[in-house]
Parts: C-alpha cells; sequence; structure tokens
C-alpha cells in the first residue's frame, strides 16, 4: 500500500480567480491523487512567500510577478522560488466607466480620471504595458491618477462622480455591471497570455516534494480539463461556500465572465509566451530592473516548454 504524501498549501487571498485551487478542495482531487494538503488561511496577497523561502510552509500560489522579483533581487539559492501549474493563464481585470463615454479606447485615458488597483500591484503595471505598446505616455496618464482606493471604494467613486474608469476584477465587475448605466470599456484578458497565477515553491521546497508536487501538477491537469466541460452553474454550486457573501447568481455570473473568457489555463504547463508578456509588463514599469528568464523560474517538469517553443520559432 503507497504511503500518503503530505504538503502544506498556504492558500492566498480569497479571490474568484483562484477558484480552480477551491475546486481543488472541494472536489478532493488531491486526496484521490495520494497527497494530504494541509491547507492554511487565507493571508494577505504574497504573504506566504518568506515562510516558503525559509521552509516552515512547502506550497503557495500567487503571481510569478513574486518570482521574478525574487530573482531579480536576491542571490540564486535553495531559497529562491520557482513557479509551476499555470492556473490564470490571462489577466482578470478589467476597466470599467459610464455608458455615456461611447465606444471606448485606451487612449481616452489621458482626459479621463482613472483609480489603479491599490491591493496589489500587477493589474496597473500590466495596465501600463498595453498603454505604452500603443504609444501613449504614462506619465501623462498618471498625472491625473487615483491611488490608494480599494475596489470597493473606486465603485463608490464612480457613483459619486468623482472618478470616470475603474480598475476591477470579479465579482466587483459584475456587481457594478447590474447597473445599466455601466459597461466594461477593456478587458485585460483581450491583451493575450499573461501568466498571472502560478503554484509557487522554493528550489529546496522542489527537491523535498517533487513527488508530491508532481502528484498535484497531474491532479490540476485534470481538474482545468474538467473545468471547461462544466457549465457556471456546476461549478457555482461546488465554492459557493468559499464566497458566502455572494448569492449564487452573482457567482455564477463572475465564473461565467472568467470561464467564456478563458482566463484560466486549460493545462497546467507553464506558458513561456505568458511569461514573457508578463515580465516584459513588470520591467517596463519598473518593478524589476530586467526581464527575467523563463528557464530560471521553472521546475523541470516544463522544461521541455522551452525546446519546444524554440522548434516553433526556427
Amino acid at each position: 500500500m503507497s504511503s500518503v504524501m503530505t504538503i502544506t498549501l498556504a492558500e492566498n487571498f480569497r479571490a474568484i480567480f483562484y477558484t480552480p485551487f477551491y475546486l481543488l478542495k472541494a472536489l478532493g482531487l488531491a486526496e484521490q491523487a495520494g497527497l494530504e494538503l494541509r491547507w492554511l488561511p487565507p493571508g494577505s496577497p504574497g504573504g506566504a512567500i518568506d515562510a516558503i523561502k525559509n521552509g516552515t510552509v512547502d506550497l503557495t500560489w500567487g503571481g510569478p510577478m513574486r518570482v521574478m522579483k525574487d530573482h531579480d533581487t536576491t542571490p540564486s539559492n535553495g531559497q529562491s522560488l520557482l513557479c509551476f501549474g499555470e492556473v490564470v493563464s490571462r489577466d482578470p481585470f478589467f476597466l470599467l466607466g459610464k455608458k455615456k463615454l461611447g465606444r471606448f479606447e485606451l487612449a481616452q485615458l489621458r482626459q479621463l480620471r482613472l483609480a489603479q488597483v491599490s491591493e496589489v500591484p500587477t493589474p496597473w503595471l500590466c495596465l501600463q504595458a498595453d498603454l505604452r505598446d500603443l504609444g501613449l505616455n504614462v506619465s501623462d496618464i498618471e498625472a491625473s491618477l487615483t491611488r490608494g482606493l480599494s475596489m470597493s471604494e473606486q465603485i463608490q467613486a464612480l457613483k459619486a462622480d468623482t472618478l470616470d474608469v475603474a480598475q476591477l476584477f470579479e465579482p466587483l465587475a459584475s456587481e457594478l455591471l447590474c447597473d445599466p448605466d455601466y459597461q466594461i470599456l477593456y478587458a485585460a484578458h483581450t491583451r493575450g497570455p499573461t501568466v498571472y497565477t502560478t503554484l509557487i515553491c522554493s528550489r529546496d521546497g522542489w527537491k523535498k516534494n517533487q513527488l508530491a508536487f508532481t502528484a498535484l501538477r497531474e491532479a490540476l491537469g485534470a481538474l482545468q480539463k474538467w473545468m471547461y466541460t462544466q457549465t457556471p452553474v456546476t461549478i457555482a454550486s461546488h465554492v459557493q461556500s468559499f464566497f458566502p457573501e455572494l448569492s449564487p447568481q452573482q457567482l455564477e455570473s463572475a465564473l461565467a465572465r472568467y470561464l467564456h473568457n478563458d482566463v484560466w489555463a486549460q493545462s497546467p504547463e507553464m506558458s513561456k509566451v505568458g511569461f514573457d508578456r508578463l515580465s516584459y509588463s513588470l520591467q517596463s514599469g519598473g518593478f524589476i530592473r530586467t526581464q527575467i528568464d523563463f528557464a530560471s523560474c521553472i521546475t523541470p517538469l516544463d522544461t521541455q516548454n522551452i525546446s519546444s517553443f524554440t522548434e516553433s520559432c526556427i
């Protein structure tokens, strides 16, 4: 009889775009793969990173931006962070404003009052890169940028007419869209692949738990295939307990927007294209000094993606 492999997983902050992880727990898929997952409760964004590096926690999930920052600022050693198991493959944030703005283009932000997400840095850094790609001067937009508002406060500011454009994720986007005066102005997922969320471990953690992490990645892959055969109603029924503050209809609406726009990865393989886009966004926004090498940040589970990507470019 095979022994059960035990790993400690620290949950990141609670968010709908992390739904695949909640499904993993709700459906007991890790246990079916011979794992005992010891779940630690959600904390602040990226709050488990120090515990991953010092070995008191085996695994967490979050943005590869934290892996990139680690590689950019600290020496390479056993504590260096790695990512595997891609879960969120496109940017889950939106710009929203009133319908009276009409047909919207990002260049209009130069004349509008925009707020940036204050809870985490990645949404604004990625949007900055989109603006630069259009030849826009980000400094011009930053001159009138509203900082420091929570996403809920952004909605309040929109309705008080002290803000023109809010940067939100689900379910707040769906909440605002219940008001017929508002619309999605820009969906960041339309940018294309941008690796937003993966599992994160340390190099030492990978060596210690390679078999368990591999089994977890396989369970995640099976889950991803299953998700894209299901309706938002079915998915919501499994994760409703993680979002007791939402009605079933609110949760289903939020899940549908992400599911139908391929925000979630359909495979756990790390995307080099999506990774490089995120690295470019972080570097162009000054979060990291140089673009980070894909190969230095992944586990052996994804090294085949380097050769396959290179071959496709020949």
